[in-house]
């Protein structure tokens, strides 16, 4: 098992060079490395640029949204013991989403907060945060009054379609440029993180991962049934509320600077499960973490394939990666 951590790692490691040295624009090996050991002489400006304001932050942010959307997906399927849970079931994604929508399409672009007035990239991150956190609110309290699992699901699902309605009937009566600008957000990407702002996004990121490796023994007893849980002294709100409450936090982050970013939390549970053959979350936590940081890297890397011809967007390629894998399991569960 140790061995197998190791190996993501030092794949992590290859895969995250590897996103340094591809791009869309060509970008010598040898000039790569010259620039992040900071011999920049004889380096183009326009090169130093790509690689440190572009190609890094992509990188980290791959390797720290990768991670949180994937730990996210492991906690609620463990606790609300569903395989197809994912962050964005709860509709927490479609809140960000409906923040955004408000902003771009309502509001034109900016944010007013009495005298303070924000606009452009910092008016989205700001809206979709919000709306993320707003429906994680709304979810929480209905935790306080729904005791039943699947009762609160549902609840959650109702939620994220009520927001799909709403952002749709703002899309209908909205300009063509701003249900344009909307799509583009939808299309989801890691290069939404400026080394300006990779502080906040880092440590925001790493709070809510810290966060779920607390509740590694609780959600160890969760997997046993709620009753037997209980008996070992887990108290069922209690956890399910942390759990929501970092969830949302790991969720309204990533969507808020990358977008809408499918399937990551859904399939790479699944992937880390296959792989290390364990539900064991002392094991199945970290290796979550890190396989999702593999699987956004790569999907970021395939992004950049047309080289000069473009970029493929982010939402294009994460279904490919994860819908087979789902598919699957749900092949693989009417066979068991």
């Amino acid at each position: 098992m140790k061995l197998k951590i190791i190996l993501l790692v030092v794949v992590i490691m290859v895969l995250f060079m590897l996103n340094l040295f591809e791009g869309s624009i060509r970008i010598p090996a040898s000039d790569v490395v010259n620039i992040l050991l900071g011999q920049t002489d004889g380096v183009k400006p326009s090169w130093r640029y790509i690689v440190i304001e572009s190609r890094l932050p992509q990188a980290i942010t791959a390797v720290l949204c990768g991670g949180a959307l994937s730990t996210s997906g492991l906690m609620l399927q463990t606790a609300f013991r569903n395989p197809l849970a994912d962050p964005s079931i709860f509709g927490i994604s479609s809140g960000a989403g409906l923040g955004v929508a408000l902003t771009m399409l309502l509001l034109g672009g900016s944010l007013s907060l009495g005298s303070l007035q924000v606009g452009g990239f910092v008016a989205v991150i700001a809206a979709a945060f919000i709306g993320a956190m707003t429906v994680t609110a709304v979810i929480f309290s209905f935790s306080t009054i729904v005791k039943n699992n699947v009762m609160l699901l549902i609840i959650g699902i109702m939620i994220g379609y009520l927001a799909s309605s709403a952002i749709t009937l703002l899309n209908f009566f909205a300009t063509d440029e701003g249900v344009k600008s909307y799509m583009v957000w939808g299309m989801g990407s890691f290069g939404g993180v400026t080394m300006k702002h990779m502080p906040v996004f880092a440590s925001a990121t790493l709070l809510g991962m810290a966060a779920a490796m607390m509740l590694i023994k609780p959600l160890n007893a969760l997997m046993l049934g709620d009753r037997y849980a209980e008996n070992l002294g887990v108290n069922i709100r209690r956890t399910r509320n942390l759990l929501l409450a970092a969830t949302g936090l790991l969720t309204a982050i990533t969507t808020a600077f990358c977008g809408p970013v499918s399937f990551i939390g859904l399939a790479v549970p699944h992937i880390a499960r296959l792989i290390f053959r364990t539900d064991n979350h002392r094991l199945l936590l970290p290796a979550t973490l890190l396989c999702g940081s593999v699987i956004a890297l790569v999907c970021n890397a395939i992004c950049f394939l047309p080289g000069e011809s473009g970029v493929i967007p982010l939402g294009a390629v994460t279904p490919l990666m994860g819908a087979p894998v789902i598919i699957y399991v749900i092949m693989r569960g009417r066979k068991a």
